[in-house]
């Protein structure tokens, strides 16, 4: 059978620089590397401890890619198969922070209320993220892991050195914690929005009002599903 084309010119020109870093030339290696570092800094940044770790996880998985090249042979799934890499090394760069054992009635694991529509939609997508910051670590690596990244309970277990039902109950207390984070913060906006000003009175003085900020990310319902 002959192989499939490339869908795009952009998976034409990476399969070219595939091959080209596959011959060791250190062009293409470093091509491969600007091309993709920037956007596994920020992934790495998600799951490594610290901002260094993150950094040197980077640098880390960028010599495993580049020592396993012939593995993966495949232009169209190259960002995702570079993507476990770094997440894999940015979560063993924090394995002194690991998820502790979590005791759990499974009864109270069932159902998961989520954040009326109302909520969600009072909140930015950058403001959820700097909310999910805001949750335990093995919460945290959890609830990403799952609905992020597409991993399953096995994959988390044997990545975060816990058992599946852990993981399992990590994700249900995730959600939880995350839906009081989303309505708190709902309701302190709206509180701290002023009142409208009174009928036929003028507006005070004051800057003229910024552009509303970013809908809620339709992906963040993911969060909650």
């Amino acid at each position: 059978m002959l192989p499939l084309p490339p869908s795009s010119a952009a998976d034409a020109g990476l399969a070219a620089l595939l091959v080209r870093a596959r011959r060791r030339e250190p062009a293409a290696q470093q091509a491969l590397y600007e091309r993709f570092a920037g956007p596994m800094l920020g992934l790495a940044l998600r799951y490594a401890p610290t901002p260094a770790d993150a950094e040197d996880a980077v640098q880390d998985a960028f010599v495993q890619v580049f020592g396993r090249l012939d593995e993966q042979l495949v232009p169209g799934a190259f960002a995702g198969w570079v993507r476990r890499i770094v997440i894999r090394t940015a979560l063993n760069a924090g394995r002194r922070h690991r998820v502790r054992r979590v005791d759990f009635d499974l009864d109270d694991a069932q159902h998961v209320p989520a954040p009326e529509a109302s909520a969600i939609e009072k909140l930015t997508f950058d403001e959820v993220q700097r909310l999910i910051d805001h949750l335990p670590d093995g919460c945290r690596l959890v609830l990403l892991l799952f609905t992020i990244e597409g991993y399953a309970h096995a994959e988390i277990a044997e990545t975060l050195g816990i058992t599946e039902t852990n993981s399992k109950v990590l994700l249900t207390r995730a959600r939880q914690r995350l839906t009081n984070l989303v309505q708190t913060a709902s309701r302190e906006r709206t509180a701290a929005r002023p009142s409208p000003t009174t009928a036929g009175a003028p507006a005070p003085p004051g800057p003229a009002p910024t552009a509303p900020a970013a809908p809620f990310h339709p992906l963040t319902t993911l969060l909650f599903q």
